[in-house]
């Protein structure tokens, strides 16, 4: 049965059986914003669909708060080469973390039960210097855009094993909207997976934040949650 997580709560990766769960996706869905307005001269009605990008992130860390990898969307390069801060990229250096790219709009017409954006972990292949990787979450608005997460109709992360295409089993979710706290903000700190005692092990942080930009939620982890 999968864990129905809850802000600050830590857990073991071990599935029921006991085995260490090494190999899963962490991922996000959510639905574009449908609303229903008046038609032409007010006669009938018309559906119109606002496009909701959110943006899943995660960097990883040393043992020291120091940062050694990270994982954001390359849609931004542009900006970001502008302003001198590293480019984004969809896996991680040492292979152990791969995102499965950009999703701009979110599930239209109800939940089409798979995840928008998810990251892929091999925590086999992660890099011994990597003592801690955070996942993240942006709402990036386009313009003329003004929301935030309690106006998305859903937005759910889990974990769960199989591929980007196949769910086969479910570890831990968590419902972002059903959580007063998030009402104005559009950005939020999910969890970290960190390693202690030679075993990993996942702490869901769940810690909203102001934030507009991906980058300032990471000057943020790396500044208050070493």
């Amino acid at each position: 049965m999968a864990i129905n997580l809850q802000k600050g709560q830590k857990i073991d990766l071990r599935k029921s059986s006991g085995e260490a769960l090494t190999n899963f996706c962490v991922g996000v869905n959510w639905g574009a914003i449908e609303t229903t307005k008046p038609g032409l001269f007010g006669i009938g009605s018309k559906k119109v669909i606002e496009d909701v990008d959110l943006d899943l992130s995660c960097i990883m860390l040393d043992q020291n708060g120091e940062l050694v990898d990270w994982i954001y969307s390359p849609e931004y390069n542009a900006w970001l080469s502008q302003n001198k801060f590293p480019l984004g990229k969809l896996t991680s250096n040492d292979g152990g973390l791969r995102h499965s790219g950009d999703d701009r709009q979110g599930d239209v017409g109800g939940d089409d039960g798979l995840d928008n954006e998810i990251i892929t972990v091999d925590l086999n292949r992660v890099s011994n210097n990597v003592d801690k990787i955070f996942f993240f979450l942006n709402i990036y608005l386009n313009q003329g855009q003004n929301f935030d997460f309690s106006q998305i109709p859903f937005a759910k992360i889990r974990m769960y094993e199989g591929t980007p295409t196949r769910v086969n089993s479910v570890f831990s979710n968590y419902d972002i909207v059903t959580d007063s706290s998030y009402r104005g903000k559009g950005a939020l700190i999910l969890g970290k997976l960190y390693r202690r005692n030679g075993e990993w092990k996942f702490d869901a942080i769940g810690d909203p934040t102001d934030d507009k930009l991906f980058i300032q939620t990471i000057q943020k982890i790396t500044q208050n949650y070493k």
